[in-house]
């Protein structure tokens, strides 16, 4: 049996050549909005245009999935703002799947999913799309969802149960449509 083949450089998998890889790099970093930075070192570039020119490496291959791990840490909200755009870009023109791992609320209003996990469990999602209002505007809607596990246990968003002084257990309804959840209001 042979061994298995060495993972790929960055540029090297499915271009044809040196004219390849550079007609590769000019195309992703123009995308990202970085074309300028082609020839400089990290210490001559802003740090958004750092984060853009490393998704473009992190691109290079066309993977499938690119995984950021708080991408925008660092960054101030204008230059975050630029780096979203580079993943909404990878995404839409690329059809790359870009997975964000983070611990600031605010990404999740840059993205269509979010996954939230709460003690090791997949607690909620939230799905987002944009529709037309009644005047013809665009809008963000945003639809929460409770995960329930296979054992038929749910978490219920801090922010809910909070606002409502939901502690300890709660009052379960079964209704023709649906299931109601209600503070408990025993003594």
């Amino acid at each position: 049996r042979a061994p298995p083949a060495p993972p790929a450089r960055p540029g090297r998998a499915g271009r044809a050549g040196r004219a390849g890889r550079a007609g590769r790099v000019r195309e992703l970093l123009s995308m990202l909005d970085v074309a300028e930075c082609r020839d400089r070192r990290p210490h001559q570039m802003s740090g958004g245009q750092q984060q853009r020119v490393a998704i473009a490496v992190a691109l290079a291959n066309a993977p499938s999935v690119l995984l950021a791990d708080e991408p925008t840490g660092e960054l101030d909200s204008a230059t975050g703002e630029q780096v979203f755009a580079a993943f909404r870009r990878a995404n839409e023109e690329l059809g790359t799947t870009v997975v964000i791992v983070t611990h600031d609320r605010a990404v999740a209003g840059e993205v269509r999913r979010s996954v939230a996990i709460r003690d090791g469990r997949t607690s909620s999602e939230v799905l987002r799309r944009t529709e037309l209002d009644a005047q013809g505007r665009e809008a963000m809607v945003a639809r929460e969802y409770a995960t329930l596990d296979r054992a038929g246990r749910l978490q219920l968003p801090a922010e809910y149960t909070e606002a409502l002084g939901m502690e300890h257990r709660v009052l379960l309804e079964l209704e023709p449509d649906h299931i109601a959840v209600r503070p408990d209001d025993a003594p």
